[in-house]
């Protein structure tokens, strides 16, 4: 049997505040995923998985590392795992999506910042982060100014590069920026590594990203049946794993999901009556543990049928990465060309997020909008006027939500939620 705490040891985790999360995880996953009706049974996987993605991931990491391989962290799509993957090593997502370690950082701080800056800060220098601890750098992105300041005071503690992203992504200026940006980011992951990054090597590592997009992708199709072969709260579940899972096994269990979901639409079988309101939520990223938001709106009774989110389809909407390009600079044109599709509130003005919005109304049969937002998120915040002003225009209704890791506000969200359900009625 391995033993875990001797990895977790050897990676300088505070072991003992580390294994209290994971005592707090089954109560939390089995009262939000274990008690649904009708689950497909393939589900069972990433079931499996999610206490693993802290044990059994991690010591494919600690093994990976001790054979010489590195391992590069992010939070971002706009950071290419293609990139990371072709130099040989293995890109991981990092924890930022738990109340647990708001705390910590806010020692150093302000309290009124990003609950998701303040949790990743707070998992870092609590050393209760298997990946933060496994990763041999950390790449960040200047997204927005609370991310930027906090990879300033992460590269006092650990290994961090900065990667600058345009603003205004539809400007040829901008593109040659990212560019040079993913040029320079490609040398400090050549260094990292000691391997050079070949054409072939690039063009292998964006085909096996494009699998697991297709993947996803035909995953996220099957919810604009009626009745949907899967939950909003499942959906979430698989695009949050698909971060950290090993990226052949995902594919792999993904396809036996994605399948049995085909069989279902054909079938008929879905997990709400064809009539339950169906519901987008568009807005900032979730990471795990965060199923809060899901785990209402679907237990009052409605499906959430898409994510208009980095975890969800903004990573989809890079679409087929275009690996045909013989030479590097090619196919980073053809990274640069997928990134700058994602339409994240931090770019200016950014009118391409509200044409998928609107266009995923109509492909998913949506019958009401959630804008989601962090508190303090200025970025989504302020785009929720126009969003929903576009949305008013189709007579899309929204709700908007400001929340953050914690549950003390979800009394108050049920509330308005269920008035927004009955609305919809």
């Amino acid at each position: 049997m391995t033993d875990y705490r001797k990895i977790w040891q050897e990676l300088d985790m505070d072991v003992d505040r580390h294994e209290l999360i994971l005592t707090r995880l089954p109560n939390a996953y089995q009262r939000v995923f274990l008690t649904q009706r009708n689950r497909p049974k393939a589900m069972e996987y990433y079931d499996y998985i999610i206490p693993e993605l802290h044990k059994m991931r991690v010591k494919e990491l600690y093994d990976f590392k001790g054979r010489g391989g590195k391992v590069v962290g992010a939070f971002c799509l706009y950071l290419p795992q293609e990139l990371v993957l072709a130099s040989g090593a293995i890109f991981v997502g990092l924890c930022g999506g738990s109340n647990f370690t708001v705390p910590d950082a806010e020692q150093f701080l302000p309290r009124n910042i990003c609950p998701l800056i303040k949790s990743s800060y707070g998992f870092k220098i609590s050393r209760v982060c298997p990946y933060f601890q496994s990763a041999d750098l950390l790449v960040g992105e200047t997204t927005c100014d609370g991310k930027k300041k906090v990879y300033e005071l992460l590269s006092k503690i650990c290994p961090t590069y900065t990667v600058e992203l345009p603003q205004k992504p539809e400007s040829e200026p901008a593109r040659e920026l990212f560019l040079e940006e993913l040029r320079a980011l490609l040398s400090k992951l050549e260094e990292l590594t000691g391997n050079r990054v070949t054409p072939q090597s690039l063009k292998k590592a964006i085909e096996m990203v494009n699998a697991k997009r297709a993947v996803l992708e035909r995953l996220n199709n099957t919810r604009k049946a009626s009745p949907p072969p899967i939950s909003g709260k499942d959906a979430l579940l698989v695009n949050q794993i698909s971060i950290n899972d090993d990226i052949q096994r995902f594919i792999g269990k993904t396809t036996e999901l994605v399948e049995e979901l085909e069989e279902r639409v054909r079938n008929g079988v879905g997990v709400v009556d064809a009539d339950a309101p169906r519901i987008m939520v568009s807005g900032c990223p979730m990471a795990i543990p965060n199923w809060k938001l899901h785990n209402i709106v679907e237990n009052l009774g409605a499906v959430i049928v898409v994510e208009e989110s980095c975890v969800g389809t903004r990573f989809l909407s890079m679409g087929r990465v275009d690996s045909s390009p013989n030479d590097l600079d090619g196919l980073l044109k053809s990274l640069v060309d997928a990134c700058l599709r994602i339409h994240c509130a931090c770019f200016t003005p950014n009118m391409g997020r509200i044409s998928d919005i609107l266009q995923m109304v109509k492909d998913f049969s949506v019958d009401g909008v959630i804008h989601y937002s962090l508190q303090t998120c200025h970025d989504y915040n302020i785009e929720a006027r126009k969003i929903e002003k576009a949305l008013k225009q189709v007579n899309v209704p929204m709700l908007t939500v400001e929340t953050d890791y914690s549950d003390e506000d979800t009394g108050q969200l049920t509330t308005r939620v269920e008035a927004f359900l009955e609305m919809l009625k």
